[in-house]
């Protein structure tokens, strides 16, 4: 039986196990799945005992899509430019290969799930970490009629936009510089929703056609997502579908087919 894992710090909460679990039923495929708790500076040595145990693939959560991606002897050039790993491929030689799904789980939940076209809308990217970093490209790719990074440090923001200005309308901003203007699509991508907080956000951001999305994902509404609902956002979302979407993807390039996410998605909703 083929082998997989998914390695953070914390784990406990993960729903990759259950997600990976029903692919598998879904598509008769025979593997095993796991979350792995590895300690802070120690995802090195996790990572080869996990090879030379035989592992086939990996994901990879906070706080370690940086080291996967500096450990990986090689990387796609969409994990190149985020700068972040959250799936490893393992080959027949133990060499790994790096990918990051995040952008693609990002698009998918939007375009197919939501029905909700990127095309010529304005976005608003909020925060300039790995998470964004590796959504920036398949957003502007999408044909966005404007994209803006803001952030907190206005220089990370800014950062962002030079290395992505090649594929689309990308700006940097601070949070107080955003004035008046209202947006069509909202993506949080802050670390903030973990300790139940949210960005700093103009509340004119938010207007009735605002789809307001928050990456991070809870059982109950995001501080993110009430906050998007009581500033009147047309709809308000959290990234459960973004995490099915982004674990399919990776089962993809792991099993060579790509499983049904509608239905994983109701189920972990129910």
């Amino acid at each position: 039986m083929d082998r997989y894992a998914v390695m953070g710090n914390p784990i406990a909460h993960s729903l990759s196990p259950r997600i990976h679990g029903m692919f598998a039923r879904q598509t008769g495929q025979d593997l095993s799945y796991e979350a792995i708790l590895v300690p802070v500076g120690g995802f090195a040595a996790a990572l080869r005992q996990f090879i030379v145990e035989g592992g086939r693939g990996l994901n990879v959560t906070v706080p370690f899509k940086g080291e996967a991606w500096a450990l990986a002897d090689r990387r796609s050039a969409r994990a190149e430019r985020a700068g972040a790993v959250n799936t490893l491929i393992v080959g027949e030689a133990g060499t790994t290969l790096g990918e990051n799904t995040d952008g693609i789980g990002l698009i998918r939940d939007l375009s197919v799930n939501l029905d909700y076209p990127l095309t010529d809308r304005r976005i608003l990217v909020v925060g300039a970490g790995g998470a964004v970093r590796g959504v920036l490209q398949p957003l502007l790719e999408a044909g966005p009629a404007a994209l803006i990074v803001a952030n907190r440090t206005v220089s990370r923001a800014h950062a962002l936009r030079e290395l992505f200005a090649g594929f689309g309308p990308v700006e940097a901003r601070g949070f107080d510089a955003l004035g008046e203007q209202s947006f069509d699509l909202i993506v949080n991508g802050t670390s903030a929703g973990i300790r139940g907080e949210v960005p700093a956000l103009p509340p004119a951001s938010v207007g009735p056609q605002t789809l307001c999305y928050d990456m991070f994902y809870a059982p109950t509404p995001t501080a993110f997502v009430r906050w998007a609902r009581a500033q009147g956002a047309g709809r308000a979302v959290d990234g459960l579908g973004m995490l099915v979407e982004q674990a399919a993807e990776s089962f993809r390039l792991w099993r060579g087919v790509r499983p049904e996410t509608g239905p994983v998605i109701q189920a972990l909703r129910d």
